[in-house]
C-alpha cells in the first residue's frame, strides 16, 4: 500500500483549511465531525462558510493565507477550487511543517481522507487510494447499513468501564467479557433500557466473568478451503477471528492467514507435498501443549480436514490429552478444481462413483486400484500427482488405459492466479514439464475442462510419447 491507514490524534489541535468554496464546505462537513479547532482562510466566503462562523463552529479568518499561519497545525486543507492558489498556500503549510491534502490532487497530498462509516468512537475509514472513490462510496453504503446506529453508544458505555474491566486477566478471559458485552449483552439492553440500563447490568457482567473458571483450552479442527477466503465457511471466518495459536499448512492462502487476530500465534507445520513439513507427532505434540495452557488452538488445514488430512490421528491425540475439539469442513480441493473446469465430479451414464487419492504418503507412492482406475469412464481427484505424474501416467497405461483419457490439472484452484492444463493421460507428464506449475495441483483424470471438449479430437490426435 502506497498510503498507510491511521487514526490522528486532533483533539484540541488546529486543522486548517485554505477556501471558502464548495470543495472547502465538503470538507469542512467531515472535520466537525472532530474535536479539533478549526480555521478557515477565505477572502470571498460562501453562506454556508459564513453561517459555521456564526454559529461559533469554525473560525473564520477573511483572507487569503499567508506565511506562517499555518505554524503548529496538524492537518492542512488546500481546497480553494484554483490550481493556482492552491499550489500556492500548498507550498506555504508545508513550510509551516504541516502536513498538506490538496483537494483531488493526489499527486501532491501527503496524505488522503477516505470515506468514513462514523458511530463515534466506532469508525470506520475505507480509502482506495485514489484509484476508486466510487468503489469506496458503495463500500461505506453497505457498511452504514450493517452496522447499526447503537453500536456507537455501546462504545461509549464500554471505554468507559475498561478500567474496571482489567481487573480481569489480559488475554482470553478479557476477550471473553468484552465479546459477550458487544454482541449479546449490549444489543439487548441498549433496545430495552437504552444507555443507564447498560450501565446497570455491566458490573453485574464483570462479576460473573471474575467468579467463571477460566476456560479450558480446545483444539478446531478447520478446512481452510482451497485458498479463495470467499469459499470459507461462516464457522472457520469466526474461529479464525477468535483463535490464540493457528498452526496452518503451508497450502493455506496468505490471504486467509490475513484474517486471524493480530496478536494469535501462527506456526507454519508445513505439509506441502513432496516439501519438508512438520513431523505429524510434533504436530499433535503442539497441539496439545497449547490447549492445555487454556489456548484456543485452530488446526488450519488446505481443503478439507478429512481429506489426506491426518485428522483421524489429531483427534487421537486430542481425546487422550482429554482435550475438547470440533471438526469444520471446508471446500475440498477437488470441489473447486471441478469447479474451474466447469465439469461436475459425477455424471449420470458417465461415472457413478468418484476415486480420491493421493500420489504421496509417508512411505512414498500408495498403491492404488490401477486396473480399476484404468477402466473406461472413470474419474479420479489426484492430489499431489504433480511430482508423480509420470509414475502414475505409466501405471495407468500399464494396466490398459487408453492414452487418450482426457486430464485436466488445475493449479491453484479457485484463486485469482488460477491456471488449468488441458491434455490428455498420453502427454500428462510432457504437458505438465512444459506448464511447470508452481502451486498446489490437483489432477482430474477422465475430466476435460467444458470449453476445451470440442478440442479433445485434436489432442487425441497429437503425437503419442511412448513409455517403457
Amino acid at each position: 500500500m502506497d498510503h498507510f491507514p491511521i487514526f490522528l490524534a486532533v483533539q484540541g489541535r488546529r486543522i486548517i483549511v485554505s477556501g471558502g468554496g464548495e470543495a472547502a464546505l465538503a470538507k469542512l462537513r467531515l472535520l466537525l465531525k472532530t474535536t479539533a479547532r478549526i480555521t478557515v482562510f477565505a477572502s470571498e466566503p460562501e453562506p454556508g462558510v459564513a453561517q459555521l462562523a456564526a454559529q461559533g463552529r469554525i473560525t473564520l479568518i477573511a483572507r487569503a493565507l499567508e506565511p506562517g499561519d499555518a505554524i503548529c497545525a496538524a492537518l492542512f486543507y488546500a481546497a480553494n477550487d484554483d490550481d493556482a492558489e492552491d499550489a500556492r498556500v500548498a507550498r506555504l503549510a508545508r513550510a509551516d511543517g504541516a502536513l498538506v491534502n490538496w483537494v483531488d490532487n493526489l499527486e501532491n497530498s501527503a496524505f488522503i481522507t477516505p470515506a468514513i462509516v462514523d458511530r463515534d468512537p466506532v469508525v470506520v475509514a475505507i480509502g482506495t487510494e485514489g484509484a476508486a472513490p466510487v468503489l469506496a462510496r458503495a463500500i461505506k453504503a453497505d457498511l452504514e447499513a450493517r452496522l447499526p446506529q447503537t453500536l456507537g453508544l455501546a462504545a461509549r458505555v464500554g471505554k468507559g468501564f475498561r478500567k474496571a474491566a482489567e481487573a480481569l486477566p489480559m488475554g482470553r478471559k478479557r476477550r471473553d467479557f468484552w465479546f459477550e458485552y458487544y454482541f449479546k449483552i449490549a444489543p439487548q439492553i441498549i433496545d430495552k433500557n437504552g444507555e443507564d440500563g447498560l450501565k446497570i447490568a455491566l458490573p453485574g457482567l464483570l462479576a460473573r466473568h471474575l467468579a467463571a473458571r477460566a476456560a479450558k483450552g480446545r483444539v478446531d479442527l478447520v478446512g481452510a478451503g482451497p485458498g479463495d477466503p470467499e469459499l470459507l465457511t461462516l464457522r472457520a471466518r469466526s474461529l479464525l477471528d477468535r483463535a490464540d495459536v493457528v498452526i496452518h499448512d503451508r497450502l493455506v492462502a496468505p490471504a486467509i492467514l490475513e484474517l486471524a487476530r493480530r496478536e494469535a500465534i501462527l506456526i507454519d507445520a508445513g505439509k506441502k507435498g513432496f516439501g519438508p513439513a512438520m513431523a505429524q507427532d510434533e504436530i499433535c505434540a503442539l497441539m496439545v501443549q497449547h490447549a492445555a495452557t487454556g489456548a484456543h488452538v485452530l488446526r488450519l488445514k488446505g481443503g478439507d480436514p478429512s481429506v489426506f488430512g491426518r485428522l483421524d490421528e489429531e483427534i487421537e491425540a486430542l481425546e487422550a490429552a482429554g482435550l475438547d475439539w470440533s471438526v469444520v469442513p471446508g471446500v475440498t480441493a477437488a470441489s473447486a478444481a471441478a469447479a474451474q473446469i466447469g465439469q461436475s465430479l459425477t455424471k449420470r451414464d458417465r461415472n457413478s462413483a468418484l476415486r480420491v487419492l493421493t500420489g504421496h504418503d509417508m512411505q512414498g507412492f500408495a498403491e492404488q486400484d490401477w486396473r480399476g482406475l484404468a477402466r473406461p469412464g472413470t474419474v479420479a481427484a489426484i492430489y499431489m500427482g504433480l511430482r508423480g505424474a509420470r509414475f502414475i501416467q505409466g501405471r495407468l497405461m500399464m494396466h490398459g488405459a487408453d492414452p487418450d483419457t482426457p486430464v485436466s490439472a488445475v493449479e491453484n484452484a479457485a484463486r485469482p492466479e488460477a491456471r488449468v492444463i488441458a491434455t490428455t493421460l498420453g502427454r500428462l507428464a510432457l504437458d505438465l514439464d512444459d506448464a511447470a506449475p508452481t502451486g498446489p495441483v490437483v489432477l482430474l483424470y477422465g475430466l476435460a475442462p467444458r470449453a476445451a471438449e470440442a478440442a479433445l479430437p485434436r489432442l487425441q490426435d497429437a503425437p503419442k510419447e511412448e513409455f517403457a
